[in-house]
């Protein structure tokens, strides 16, 4: 196939996704000579950018894909603003008080936070046009999910790369997913009042239960999908009344 051809391709699978919705966000989608994809622009949300790597990836003759998207944020915020308003959203989470932090500040790494001796990980912080890179390590899956997820949850975040990585090194599973789902959920304090059952098969995520709100429902969803790991969120939550 060539290039043009497997790019008409890719965006004809992206077109027939709802979530995707290119009609609203047009993404710039190329084809390398090596038959990677190039994918670049604005997406509606986090489930709209893995749904477009993930939808994109799955198109025959596809061996690569080049992400270059970004959330569209509807107050757009400077660096600084978002460094501050992670540490803070860190700072809240007594799990992770032992845990030392750094951030990248005009050039230098500056300790923002040091746990000391008995630190049980270190991770650095770098904040670029909106977009948190996550580097160091911790000693499990869980506390690497919960920094993702509130680097995703800082206002004006626009994209998250997690590569913190977990010493020792621990065995994923579903059954893990599943807490760290359950975990993010009781963080929420949008979703206080609610009570959701989760389940996960091969890395897809079902939830159900029932909201007061669509707006419950939808950040229920997203909140899912910020978890590291996640392959497809399947949302059965249903509004009371």
């Amino acid at each position: 196939m060539t290039q043009s051809g497997l790019a008409l391709s890719v965006r004809a699978a992206l077109e027939a996704d709802v979530r995707v919705n290119l009609a609203r966000h047009p993404l710039r989608i190329e084809a390398t000579g090596d038959d990677a994809i190039v994918l670049e622009g604005d997406v509606a949300d986090v489930a709209a950018r893995k749904s477009a790597l993930s939808v994109a990836a799955g198109v025959p003759g596809v061996r690569g894909i080049v992400d270059r998207l970004r959330i569209v944020v509807a107050t757009p915020r400077s660096d600084a603003e978002i460094r501050d308003s992670l540490l803070k959203l860190i700072e809240k989470e007594s799990e992770l008080s032992n845990c030392t932090l750094r951030m990248h500040l005009e050039g230098r790494l500056e300790t923002l936070h040091d746990a000391g001796p008995s630190a049980y990980g270190e991770v650095e912080a770098e904040i670029k046009a909106g977009v948190i890179t996550l580097n160091g390590q911790v000693l499990s899956l869980t506390h690497k999910r919960m920094l993702g997820v509130l680097a995703w949850w800082t206002p004006g975040c626009r994209d998250v790369v997690n590569g913190i990585a977990v010493v020792p090194e621990e065995q994923d599973s579903d059954d893990e997913i599943v807490d760290a789902v359950r975990l993010v959920l009781e963080m929420d304090p949008m979703l206080k009042a609610e009570t959701f059952s989760v389940q996960c098969r091969d890395a897809i995520v079902t939830l159900e239960g029932s909201v007061r709100t669509e707006s419950g429902r939808r950040q229920a969803e997203l909140d899912a999908w910020y978890v590291f790991g996640i392959e497809r969120v399947v949302n059965r939550l249903r509004r009371e009344g």
